[in-house]
C-alpha cells in the first residue's frame, strides 16, 4: 500500500516562518515535521510516497529529493505547477489519485506533513484487513485540543464514526488527519477541483462506511510559532 503525505498548504497561522519554509520543513527535535512520517512510514514497509505541494513546492523537493535516503520512492503531486495553488485536502487527493492506485477499490495511507505524532505507528496487517472490507476510510482521532474544543466525530460502540451526533460516552472528538482511505472516497472528483475534504467524511460517516479509533500518543498540530516553540522547548 502506497501513502500520501498532504504538504500543499500556506500555513498562514505560522507566518512569517512559513513566508520562507514550507510547514512540514519546519524542525521538531532537530527534524523537519514531515520526516518523521517519512521515517515511520519507511518502518511500516511502506515504499512509495506521494506528496502534494503548492506553496514554495520546489523547496519540498529540493529537500527531500526522490526518498532514497529512507528507503522510499518519492513522487510530487504539484498542484502549484499545475493549477496555480492548492486544491485543498479532497481536490489534492483526487489529483494525485493515479500515482497512488490502479483501481477505485485500492487504498493508500493518508498523513498530514503539519502535525507531530511520533508514536504513531504504519500496521501494514491492519492496512490489509481494512483493504478487504468495504468502508471508505478508517480514521484516527485525538483528544480535542484546546484550539478545537468542540472536535469533529463521534465514535460509536460499534467502531464507526459519527457526523452529527456525539458518541455513547457523550463525546465527539478531533480528526488527527491519520488515515487509510479507499480512492472511491474521492475517485468522483474532477482532477483540479478545489475541494475539502471534511464533507467527504460526513457524508461517508452517514452512510455508515467510515470507521474510527482513538489515537493515545504523542499528537500536535503544530499550527503558531509559539506552539513550534513551545513543542521544541518541552522536547
Amino acid at each position: 500500500m502506497k501513502a500520501m503525505i498532504l504538504a500543499a498548504g500556506r500555513g498562514e497561522r505560522m507566518r512569517p516562518l512559513t513566508d520562507h519554509t514550507p510547514k512540514p520543513l519546519l524542525a521538531v527535535r532537530g527534524k523537519p515535521l514531515i520526516e518523521w512520517h517519512l521515517e515511520a512510514l519507511a518502518r511500516g514497509g511502506v515504499k512509495e510516497v506521494v506528496i502534494n505541494t503548492a506553496w514554495l513546492e520546489e523547496r519540498i523537493e529540493q529537500a527531500l529529493g526522490d526518498g532514497a535516503r529512507w528507503g522510499l520512492r518519492i513522487r510530487y503531486s504539484m498542484e502549484g505547477r499545475d493549477h496555480g495553488g492548492a486544491l485543498e485536502t479532497a481536490g489534492g487527493i483526487a489529483k494525485a489519485l493515479p500515482l497512488l492506485v490502479n483501481r477505485a477499490d485500492e487504498c493508500f495511507w493518508l498523513l498530514s506533513g503539519d502535525i507531530f505524532a511520533p508514536d504513531f505507528r504504519i500496521d501494514a496487517a491492519a492496512a490489509d484487513t481494512f483493504q478487504n472490507g468495504s468502508h471508505l476510510a478508517h480514521l484516527w482521532l485525538v483528544p480535542n485540543p484546546s484550539f478545537h474544543p468542540q472536535g469533529d466525530f463521534g465514535l460509536g460502540a460499534d467502531g464507526l464514526g459519527l457526523a452529527d451526533t456525539p458518541g455513547p460516552d457523550g463525546r465527539r472528538w478531533t480528526y488527527a488527519n491519520l488515515a487509510v482511505c479507499r480512492a472511491t472516497l474521492c475517485a468522483h472528483i474532477v482532477p483540479g477541483t478545489k475541494l475539502p475534504f471534511g464533507p467527504l467524511l460526513f457524508e461517508g460517516m452517514r452512510e455508515h462506511r467510515i470507521s474510527a479509533e482513538l489515537y493515545r500518543g504523542v499528537w500536535e498540530n503544530v499550527g503558531t510559532p509559539d506552539q513550534l516553540q513551545a513543542l521544541n522547548r518541552e522536547l
